[in-house]
């Protein structure tokens, strides 16, 4: 039983590594190399904890080889346009300019309802809304709409948009988060000043504190409940 809770903590550790070694642009695209990669990974590390006649060391060997294998093809894809369309495939046009591509539907064995169910899930429930579809080599689907069904935006009525910051949180379950105060170019001092304002007088009364695009300070307290409960520990601070 201990050894085979230390087996699953080291293949655990190993395959987290090595997922974590292949980037976060693997982890969102997942087209079908890097399905089948996480897939591998997965049963590698199971067969490796499963089977006592399998030793540890098989198994991260067989990781860190799966680990090479994705960083070479990788590294292979970025410098090399038909290797990746090989691997990854292309972005495929399912309607251009309005009119759905049939051929490209019956090759990819896609119906009619199933273009149309992804329209609707990207909120164009008539296909006669769309200008161009394309299915990417992640599986999902990208719409651009005919210009006269593009939301509206500040630009195409004349109106000037000051920039705007992107939100930060300051204090999250009572834990000030200083890097980001800095950010804002404020200092503590500052925070608490604005949170006394608002009745604040301790971190522990907040259940999340923070900055929105325009600088905005916005603090949400804990419920009543929780507060009550650790109104023992709250200590009060003092602004100067």
């Amino acid at each position: 039983m201990i050894i085979i809770a230390i087996r699953t903590v080291l293949l655990y550790v190993a395959a987290l590594i090595v997922v974590r070694l292949m980037g976060r642009g693997e982890l969102s695209k997942l087209d079908p190399f890097q399905t089948v990669v996480l897939f591998m990974i997965a049963e590698l590390a199971s067969l490796s904890i499963e089977s006592p006649n399998i030793s540890v060391f098989t198994g991260l060997t067989a990781l860190l080889t799966l680990l090479f294998l994705q960083v070479l093809f990788s590294f292979i894809s970025l410098k090399c346009t038909w290797f990746r369309n090989l691997i990854n495939g292309k972005a495929i046009l399912m309607v251009d300019k309005g009119k759905i591509n049939e051929k490209e539907l019956e090759r990819l064995r896609i119906s009619i309802d199933d273009l149309t169910q992804h329209l609707r899930l990207k909120n164009f429930p008539s296909p006669a809304d769309v200008d161009y579809a394309i299915l990417e080599t992640n599986g999902d689907m990208s719409v651009i709409p005919k210009p006269d069904k593009r939301p509206l935006t500040p630009t195409d009525i004349g109106l000037f948009m000051a920039d705007e910051k992107i939100p930060l949180v300051l204090v999250a379950d009572g834990q000030l988060y200083l890097s980001n105060l800095m950010k804002l170019q404020k200092n503590e001092n500052d925070l608490k000043q604005e949170l006394l304002k608002q009745g604040i007088e301790s971190y522990d009364q907040l259940f999340l504190c923070f900055a929105d695009e325009k600088g905005t300070i916005k603090a949400y307290r804990r419920n009543e409940e929780t507060e009550s409960k650790n109104s023992a520990k709250i200590e009060r601070w003092d602004v100067q």
